[in-house]
C-alpha cells in the first residue's frame, strides 16, 4: 500500500510543482529509496544527484524540441509570405499542453549571395476576449534546402523561461 500512495503524493507534486521542480522530487524519491534499501545514505546520494540529472536532461530536451517546432511552425508560414503582409500562426504539440498561437508579419526581405533571409515580427498569444494577452518577438528567418528555418540566436529573454 505504500507503493501506490507514494506515486500518487509524487503525481501530485510533481503536477503541482510544474516541469522546473520535477527533476528534483524525482531526485528525492528515488535518492531516499535507494538509501533506504541498501542501508547507505551515500548510495541514496549519489542515486539522487543521477536521477536529478538525467531529469533535467529530459525536461530540457523536451522544452527545446517544442520550441524548436514553435519556431519552424512561425518560419514555414512566414517564408510563404509576401512582405508587410500578416497571417496567423499556431503550433499543436504531440502532448496537447502549451500548445501556442498568434500572429506575425513579415517586416523586410533580407537577400544576399549568401541566404534568402527575412525579418518577421509575431506575437504569442494567451487567452481570449477581455483577459488576451499578447506578447511581440522579433526574429530572422533564412531559406535552407528543406524549407524556411529560425535564424536568430536565442536571446536572454523571459519567453524561453528556464530552456536558455
Amino acid at each position: 500500500m505504500r507503493l501506490p500512495v507514494l506515486a500518487a503524493v509524487l503525481a501530485v507534486a510533481v503536477l503541482l510543482a510544474g516541469c522546473t521542480s520535477t527533476g528534483k522530487i524525482a531526485a528525492v524519491v528515488a535518492g531516499g529509496a535507494a538509501g533506504g534499501a541498501t542501508g547507505n545514505p551515500a548510495v541514496g546520494f549519489l542515486v539522487g544527484v543521477a536521477v536529478d540529472a538525467g531529469a533535467n536532461y529530459v525536461v530540457r530536451y523536451y522544452g527545446r524540441v517544442r520550441q524548436g517546432a514553435e519556431q519552424d511552425a512561425i518560419a514555414q508560414i512566414a517564408g510563404e509570405l509576401p512582405v508587410g503582409t500578416e497571417a496567423a500562426w499556431t503550433i499543436e504539440h504531440d502532448i496537447p499542453i502549451g500548445d501556442e498561437h498568434g500572429g506575425l508579419r513579415v517586416v523586410r526581405a533580407i537577400d544576399t549571395k549568401l541566404a534568402a533571409c527575412r525579418e518577421v515580427v509575431f506575437s504569442v498569444d494567451r487567452g481570449s476576449g477581455v483577459k488576451l494577452k499578447r506578447a511581440w518577438f522579433t526574429a530572422d528567418i533564412c531559406k535552407q534546402a528543406s524549407g524556411w528555418k529560425w535564424a536568430s540566436a536565442e536571446p536572454a529573454v523571459e519567453r524561453w523561461g528556464f530552456l536558455q
